[in-house]
């Protein structure tokens, strides 16, 4: 009694006789059709959800904040529609209920509308629902059309309002996964868009490479990307996926040298549960999740025979089956596989079929390795040096005209992921504003340059490698190298810089 009383003053303050009569009505309200409604507080476990109340008619805000409040952790109630906009920026409300009809003569529902407009245009996964004197098919079917999501008409039925709000709770929770997967689709694509939409390289070989990838990715032909670790398959797959008309739905890549032969059906097919020990539900596979977009299969010569029959069947029929189950699952996918492996060498020794390779070749792209477009290089280290010097908080350093061209004499067995690595190594560790040879060079990179031009009798020649042969043996180690060479630190120190390295 005490709350109700303050509730009313807090509403505006009104008579002590109309206090009361409303005292009496909040008896009233738990009875519901003659159905007496008890609600134990240490029985009765309430519902997560905030519900807002706006109505011009103090007998239903009282009543409905009174019953509500006994099912769900927040119920707010306003008699002023004009409150709604600071009321939804102070939070989000699951549901809403709104009153069609604040002014005396109006029964059309057009503020009612307004209101709603103006909810949706703040929050639009919020969830309105209509509460009018005035009902009607008319009026109910023109709230709906407007984005209302159901139309309730006074005096309403305690189990009919629960059910709608309800329904009404689970519509929200609906909108927001929805809005979640679309806010982590966004953000997905963004990333995409940002790492894989300008693949560096203005070589003659890059640009061959670019001008089938712009070509296929147009098309559903199949493609094969061949090339050695590190050039950059997964990137150029990606780049298909992303100039085709599939942007929009799933990039799936499966690493198919990292699945056991016994999970390979279970994650490329599916199971329903109970197939197997431990299937204890069912599970999508990867090629059913990739319907509508593109599957990037990686290392697909490290397929066993048998795995290589199955994937070929699912390939040629475009249909899956779930591990334990008879039922067929069209699959539209862009097939994209890649290799560091030359299947046309293994088909002879039975190691891969010819059939899947015939298969899944209809476009074939060889990406060049690093050593083949060394012209590529001064734009990759441009690339990794702002990278790496952004992440790091680093100043810009400077690459001497000697340093590049060393870099582009080096064979760079692993590519551009080595030279990557290398450059964030060097940015790294780097405490100067100018970069050499020696601050990207690994014991590969050392023993690279100390045994190249092993004719060359120039004495300057014959220091600098014998200098790179002793860092290569002490693995990049300078105290030691100086005493394998016979000479002093501070010397060594003096001759690195003589020869730029």
């Amino acid at each position: 009694m005490i709350y109700i009383m303050l509730f009313l003053r807090y509403l505006g303050g009104i008579s002590l006789k109309e206090q009361i009569k409303y005292c009496l009505f909040m008896i009233q309200v738990v009875f519901d059709n003659n159905t007496i409604l008890t609600f134990d507080k240490k029985m009765m476990q309430k519902t997560e959800a905030r519900i807002l109340i706006v109505d011009d008619d103090l007998d239903v805000l009282v009543s409905a904040q009174m019953f509500l409040k006994q099912l769900y952790t927040v119920v707010q109630v306003s008699p002023r529609p004009a409150n709604i906009p600071h009321l939804l920026e102070e939070q989000r409300f699951d549901v809403v209920l709104l009153d069609m009809n604040f002014n005396k003569g109006k029964n059309d529902g057009t503020e009612g509308i307004y209101w709603l407009n103006k909810i949706l245009d703040i929050d639009p996964a919020t969830v309105v629902i209509f509460i009018t004197a005035f009902g009607g098919v008319d009026l109910a079917v023109k709230s709906i059309k407007n984005g209302a999501f159901d139309f309730i008409e006074k005096p309403w039925k305690n189990d009919k309002l629960l059910g709608i709000i309800h329904a009404a709770l689970q519509l929200r929770k609906s909108k927001s996964e929805t809005e979640k997967y679309k806010s982590r689709h966004d953000l997905l694509k963004r990333d995409l868009n940002s790492h894989f939409s300008e693949i560096i390289g203005q070589s003659l070989a890059m640009k061959k490479v670019f001008d089938v990838v712009e070509k296929v990715a147009k098309t559903d032909a199949e493609v094969l990307i061949l090339g050695e670790n590190g050039t950059g398959k997964e990137m150029i797959a990606r780049e298909i996926h992303r100039l085709s008309d599939r942007d929009e739905e799933p990039f799936v890549k499966i690493d198919l040298g990292s699945i056991h032969e016994n999970l390979f059906e279970s994650e490329l097919f599916g199971h329903v549960k109970g197939a197997f020990t431990g299937a204890e539900e069912n599970r999508v596979g990867r090629m059913e999740v990739a319907t509508g977009g593109t599957l990037f299969l990686d290392e697909i010569g490290n397929l066993t025979p048998s795995m290589q029959v199955k994937l070929l069947s699912a390939i040629q029929n475009r249909k899956i089956v779930r591990i334990g189950s008879n039922q067929e699952i069209p699959i539209d996918i862009h097939l994209v596989c890649a290799t560091n492996m030359s299947l046309y060498d293994m088909v002879p020794k039975r190691e891969f079929r010819e059939d899947l390779l015939y298969r899944i070749n209809t476009v074939e792209i060889r990406i060049p390795p690093l050593r083949e477009r060394t012209g590529d290089i001064p734009l990759l280290l441009e690339y990794f040096l702002g990278l790496y010097q952004n992440k790091y908080k680093k100043k810009p350093f400077r690459v001497t005209k000697s340093t590049l061209t060393q870099l582009e004499k080096y064979p760079w067995p692993g590519n551009v992921r080595e030279l990557q690595h290398a450059v964030e190594r060097a940015v790294i560790l780097s405490d100067g504003n100018s970069l050499n040879f020696m601050n990207f060079a690994t014991g590969n990179t050392y023993q690279s340059q100390a045994y190249s031009n092993e004719d060359d009798l120039n004495i300057n020649e014959m220091e600098k490698r014998l200098i790179l042969r002793a860092i290569s043996r002490n693995k990049g180690n300078i105290t030691r190298a100086a005493a394998d060479l016979g000479i002093a630190r501070t010397a060594l120190y003096r001759r690195l810089e003589k020869h730029d390295i």
